[in-house]
């Protein structure tokens, strides 16, 4: 099975739940992630705010930083390799990267 890493940007937290106006971008994120996890799936989230030392690590996601600065992020990697920037991946991406359907997951 895939490996996917979701590189976010710095923030408070990664459900969208916290401050004044709810993101449903990130809401959706969490969802999908967690659910992949209980299903096997090795996917993890990276925010920069709590874990700068992973994205200095990835080389991948490192070199990238230094090209396109933070506005690259959020930042996909499958397998060790960028498949998107700038944007979360939907839920159709992730359950055709995994082989799990998550069309009962609300898009955006």
């Amino acid at each position: 099975m895939k490996t996917i890493e979701i590189f976010d940007p710095a923030m408070c937290c990664p459900t969208g739940l916290c401050g004044p106006n709810i993101n449903p971008e990130l809401m959706r994120m969490a969802t999908v992630t967690d659910t992949l996890k209980r299903k096997g799936v090795n996917i993890t989230r990276h925010n920069l705010k709590d874990e700068p030392r992973a994205f200095v690590s990835n080389s991948v996601v490192n070199q990238c930083l230094q090209e396109q600065g933070a506005e690259a992020l959020p930042i996909t990697l499958v397998d060790g390799e960028i498949v998107l920037s700038k944007v979360y991946p939907t839920s159709k991406q992730l359950g055709e990267w995994t082989g799990i359907s998550l069309d009962f997951i609300p898009v955006k």
